[in-house]
Formats: C-alpha cells, sequence, structure tokens
C-alpha cells in the first residue's frame, strides 16, 4: 500500500509543479502513447531476452509481493518458536525417532495442523522436515548442521532475490531506452524541418517526452520497486533463520526453553515477541 501512496505522491509532485510552472499537457498527452508503446516495449523486450521462462514468472508474481509487503507479522514468528518448541522438546523427552510421524506426513501432523500458515509456506515446512529428519539420523554435529543449512538458506534467498535483481536492470535500462525514443522523435523532426518554428516546437516536445518518460519510470518506479522488494526478501529471510537458530541450539545440548530463546533472538526488533508473550504463546500449546 505504501508503494502505490509513494507512486501516487510522486506523480502529484511532478505533474503538479509542472502545472503550475504553467506547463501544457496537450503535448505530452499526445506523445505518451508512442512513447510508452517505444520505452515500454523495449524494456518488456530486453527483459525476456535476458531471462528465462522461470524467471520471468517469477518477476511478474514478485510485483504483488511489493504491493502486499512481508507476509510474516508477530504472530507468525510466535507460532514457528511455538511449533519448533514442541518438536525440539518432543525430541529431547522421546528421542528423534519420535519426530517421524510429524515429518513424514506433514499434512496429517496434528502439529502442523495447528499452524496452518505455517504448513502452507513450502520452504519453512520442508525446511522444519529435512533437517529434523537429519536429526533422526544421527547428523547430530550442530557446526555441520548449521553449515549445511546456512547454505541453504543462502541459495533460497539468492532465488528469490533475483526479481529485484531484474527489476534493477530494468530500471537501468530505461533511461537509455528512453533516450532512444527522444532520438527517434528528434529524427522525426528533421524530416518535417521545412515546417513552422511553432509546430517543430511540439514536435521537439515531443520528442523529450521519451527522455522524461524513461527518466521517471527508471528512478520514479522501477528502481524503488527493486528496492523493495529486495526489503521485502531480506525481512522474509530472517523467518528461516530463526529454523536454523532453533535447531542448531538443541542439537548443542540446550534446554527446548533456551533453544526456542536462541531463534527469538533472530527475529527482526520490529517483529520480536517479548520473552512474556513467547511464553504465554507456549503455555497454551496443547497439541494431541
Amino acid at each position: 500500500m505504501t508503494t502505490l501512496l509513494g507512486f501516487a505522491f510522486l506523480l502529484i509532485m511532478v505533474f503538479g509543479g509542472y502545472t503550475i510552472a504553467g506547463g501544457q499537457f496537450a503535448i505530452i498527452i499526445g506523445s505518451l502513447p508512442f512513447e510508452m508503446m517505444m520505452i515500454g516495449g523495449a524494456a518488456v523486450g530486453a527483459f525476456l531476452m535476458a531471462n528465462s521462462m522461470h524467471d520471468v514468472k517469477h518477476t511478474a508474481g514478485a510485483f504483488g509481493k511489493v504491493l502486499k509487503g512481508a507476509r510474516y507479522r508477530k504472530e507468525d514468528y510466535a507460532a514457528l518458536l511455538s511449533l519448533l518448541y514442541y518438536f525440539v522438546r518432543l525430541a529431547q523427552t522421546k528421542g528423534a525417532m519420535a519426530l517421524e510421524p510429524h515429518i513424514e506426513k506433514p499434512g496429517e501432523s496434528a502439529a502442523f495442523q495447528k499452524f496452518p500458515r505455517i504448513l502452507q509456506d513450502h520452504h519453512a515446512a520442508v525446511l522444519i522436515c529435512d533437517y529434523l529428519r537429519m536429526v533422526g539420523m544421527n547428523a547430530d554435529d550442530p557446526h555441520q548442521l548449521e553449515d549445511i543449512i546456512a547454505r541453504e538458506l543462502k541459495k533460497l534467498k539468492e532465488e528469490e532475490m533475483h526479481p529485484s535483481h531484474a527489476m534493477q536492470n530494468i530500471a537501468d535500462a530505461l533511461p537509455a531506452l528512453g533516450i532512444v525514443a527522444a532520438v527517434l522523435g528528434v529524427i522525426k523532426t528533421m524530416g518535417s524541418i521545412d515546417q513552422p518554428p511553432a509546430v517543430l516546437g511540439k514536435m521537439i516536445g515531443g520528442a523529450l517526452v521519451g527522455t522524461f518518460l524513461g527518466v521517471l519510470l527508471a528512478y520514479g518506479l522501477m528502481g524503488p520497486m527493486a528496492a523493495r522488494l529486495k526489503g521485502i526478501v531480506e525481512e522474509e529471510s530472517a523467518f528461516y533463520e530463526v529454523i536454523r537458530a532453533v535447531i542448531v541450539a538443541h542439537l548443542h545440548g540446550n534446554a527446548p526453553q533456551v533453544s526456542v530463546e536462541a531463534g527469538r533472538k533472530v527475529v527482526p526488533s520490529a517483529l520480536m515477541p517479548s520473552f512474556a508473550e513467547l511464553e504465554a504463546s507456549l503455555q497454551e500449546l496443547q497439541i494431541a
């Protein structure tokens, strides 16, 4: 929502200032469809040339993420910590093999069913199940497992960052594509050099709309969207870091409460549940 509000404010300030200064919209409106066709079409074509179809679909879906923002809230972190607490407590009291019914069929697990948002999060559910399964396979070296999880989280983050990089590449290209459109407008104007100055002035003004649009779309839309998406990915990646922190703390032999506290400490400050809030969530934890 803030992205749309920011872009609306940007347009109001830019075109409001242009209007107050005595600018006329007739030239901009008249040139806009053709300039947008050239600049936007060239940007889309360059984007398709530079990316695979999987990356194209991934980037298209990322525009929705920019508008919605990060999907995790404080209650989601409390739910994740509560679920992990249940699992590490179960592993400590009944052994790692007691986790098998939950991690082999998470859709049928009473623990996962109590937290449907985590179950629906493919990456989170897979990370929890895979690494708890490795714990059950006697992969109990905390340093080795931490390194393996870190490498997978790095891979996931890089994959999720690709749409942001693709958007930034488009932003970097738009000013130059705007110049291409402007040059074509100048070429068109030179073909009508015998026209009166008033006509030539409008044609040159129309050509300059291309440069204006390229710069505006680059620094006023695509660049900020790429930066916003990068921030969202970095914020969401912290959710998976909690899983790593809790499992590694458990393998170091800490009590379940201490393992969960280690996970709580890596939650972003704005979303971190307090010690009392988490304690209340754990006390309410009832899984058949």
